[in-house]
């Protein structure tokens, strides 16, 4: 796992140009409007009443909370803060979705409950498509619109939005508890093992092991990133195939050096032979420095 080089950002940008990049979106890229997991975990902590050490520990709290309350109540918490009714400005230079939404890209995969991505590929004029993963089998995602042309044939014009981790529209769609994390990798890898993808439409399935993968918004502390590469290697034949992954990644306050190399040691272990290049900083920054080695997306 090195850092980006010159000859990195030509590779992505190249790719990105001729949208053959799959972009994975975390709660980074969120964060002009909405609170951080950190900020989201104390914020429900308060409301629960919870005042232990792992107040900043949002799958900790959920659990905790949802053995209080019901874990759908706790969910439907979770929606009620994070619907606040804003948007990021998309026209900010600086902005993830805003950059992304640019780009010729049929497929769009995020860990985040929000529709950002909608809301900005909307706003360049495309029609996109949002679907949530039906992780469990109580999660309202109607086989039609599965079986449906804009699932399994994206195109750039008509992109699919992917939510993986669920979405506010469907509170009990979210994957938040670390109950909800387990069973989301189980019946992944019962999925894999059985060879039936539901989880994973063709057209996901295709955009995971055939293009580049581009993780912008996630930082060292995100659970959602620690284990969304296990799930992938993991649960998708053939992902291993694919060289080239791009990373955005944040140093929170308290990250250590050792926090770093611990980081590439797993993923040098898990991705040996994988060509990983990251990028140390923000979602922000990210986007100021790709824009300036490319200039903004016609």
């Amino acid at each position: 796992m090195d850092e980006m080089q010159e000859h990195d950002w030509e590779r992505l940008t190249y790719q990105l140009k001729r949208g053959r990049c799959t972009p994975f979106v975390g709660a980074g890229a969120s964060v002009s409007v909405l609170p951080s997991g950190g900020a989201l975990s104390h914020k429900l902590a308060e409301i629960l009443g919870y005042t232990g050490k792992y107040a900043d520990d949002l799958p900790y709290v959920a659990q905790w909370g949802g053995i209080k309350h019901d874990l759908v109540h706790i969910k439907e918490m979770v929606r009620d803060i994070l619907d606040v009714g804003l948007a990021p400005d998309f026209s900010n230079p600086e902005e993830p979705h805003g950059l992304l939404a640019g780009f010729p890209l049929p497929v769009f995969v995020t860990t985040n409950f929000d529709d950002f991505i909608a809301q900005s590929l909307l706003a360049v004029g495309k029609s996109p498509t949002s679907v949530i993963c039906p992780w469990k089998s109580d999660i309202t995602t109607e086989e039609n619109v599965l079986a449906s042309e804009a699932v399994w044939k994206p195109e750039p014009l008509a992109p699919l939005v992917y939510h993986l981790h669920g979405a506010l529209t469907d509170p009990a769609s979210l994957v938040i508890a670390h109950d909800d994390y387990h069973e989301f990798t189980r019946n992944l890898a019962v999925e894999s093992a059985t060879g039936q993808r539901k989880m994973l439409p063709p057209s996901v399935l295709k955009a995971l092991t055939r293009e580049p993968l581009l993780f912008v918004g996630y930082s060292l502390q995100d659970i959602s990133f620690r284990m969304l590469f296990q799930e992938l290697i993991k649960s998708i034949p053939g992902i291993s195939q694919r060289k080239h992954v791009s990373i955005q990644l944040e140093r929170v306050t308290g990250d250590e050096d050792r926090d770093v190399e611990d980081l590439k040691l797993q993923l040098d272990s898990y991705y040996r032979g994988w060509k990983i290049t990251v990028f140390w900083g923000g979602a922000a920054a990210f986007c100021a420095e790709l824009r300036a080695r490319m200039g903004a997306p016609s």
